[in-house]
């Protein structure tokens, strides 16, 4: 299989194939105070799917009126976590800075909510 120089263990295709991520447009955005590092409550439209909620750490590129109506790309399928007292149903995805703050993943032009990564 090929190995990227510096990736992490390689994967089976179809083990590729089980991650569900979809878009979703950022319908609410609230402060997530109790949050151990700083961190927003957020509800994502994933159309068909309905309105999910996620905790995200992304509060040093964005405030919340910047993330309102943003398309990000959320994997689906990872189960609930318990964050403190809130429930986060999908994971916000994104890449870390060089200072390590994350920035999000987007698509490149508005797509359907709900739409997979293929």
């Amino acid at each position: 299989m090929y190995a990227p120089e510096n990736a992490q263990e390689t994967i089976t295709w179809q083990q590729f194939e089980q991650t569900d991520i979809r878009v979703g447009t950022i319908v609410e955005v609230n402060e997530f105070p109790e949050a151990r590092k700083p961190a927003y409550k957020l509800a994502v439209d994933l159309g068909p799917l309905g309105i999910k909620r996620s905790s995200a750490q992304i509060t040093k590129h964005y405030t919340p009126e910047m993330l309102l109506g943003k398309q990000v790309l959320c994997v689906v399928n990872l189960g609930k976590k318990q964050i403190g007292k809130y429930i986060s149903e999908v994971l916000v995805t994104g890449f870390e800075d060089e200072n390590k703050d994350i920035v999000l993943a987007q698509p490149a032009a508005k797509v359907p909510n709900g739409s997979k990564l293929i």
